[in-house]
C-alpha cells in the first residue's frame, strides 16, 4: 500500500483504509467505474462512504468523472501530474455493445475558440461506437 499511499499524499488526501482500498480498485480498472461497479466489489461497504470517498478523489485532482450517457456517473484515475485543467482534458470512448467507457488520455479535447468575455473552465468529449474488445 506504500505506493497507494504515496499517489494520495502527493494529491493531498489523507490516506484511510477505505482510500487506499477504492484506489487500489481503480488503479486496477482498464475503463472508467461507476459507483455501483466499486461497491460490488467489496462485500461490505457503506455507500455513502464510497461516493464520499470518490467525491474526495475528484475535488483533489486524483480521479475525474464522465457521464457517459448510461445513466450512471464514471469514475476513473487521473495522471499523476494532471490538475484538471483545460489543457489535461481527453476524449472519453463509450462502447454501445459491452457498455465500458474508457478515456483516450492521448487525444486531447480540441481547443474551442470561445466569444469574448466566455472562459472555458471544463469541458467533456465522448464519443460513442464498437470499442477494440468487441471489434
Amino acid at each position: 500500500m506504500k505506493e497507494i499511499d504515496k499517489k494520495l499524499s502527493t494529491k493531498n488526501i489523507k490516506p484511510t483504509a477505505m482510500r487506499e482500498l477504492v484506489l487500489k480498485i481503480l488503479s486496477e480498472q482498464t475503463s472508467a467505474v461507476s459507483l455501483s461497479d466499486i461497491e460490488n466489489l467489496f462485500d461490505k461497504a457503506d455507500k455513502t462512504t464510497l461516493y464520499r470517498t470518490l467525491k474526495t478523489f475528484e475535488e483533489n485532482k486524483r480521479t475525474h468523472s464522465i457521464n457517459d450517457g448510461s445513466g450512471s456517473v464514471k469514475f476513473a484515475m487521473c495522471q499523476d501530474n494532471c490538475q484538471c485543467d483545460p489543457e489535461d482534458l481527453h476524449v472519453h470512448f463509450f462502447c454501445t455493445k459491452c457498455q465500458q467507457t474508457y478515456c483516450l488520455k492521448e487525444i486531447p479535447i480540441p481547443q474551442i475558440n470561445l466569444p469574448v468575455n466566455f472562459m472555458l473552465e471544463t469541458s467533456n468529449m465522448l464519443v460513442k461506437g464498437t470499442c477494440a474488445n468487441c471489434k
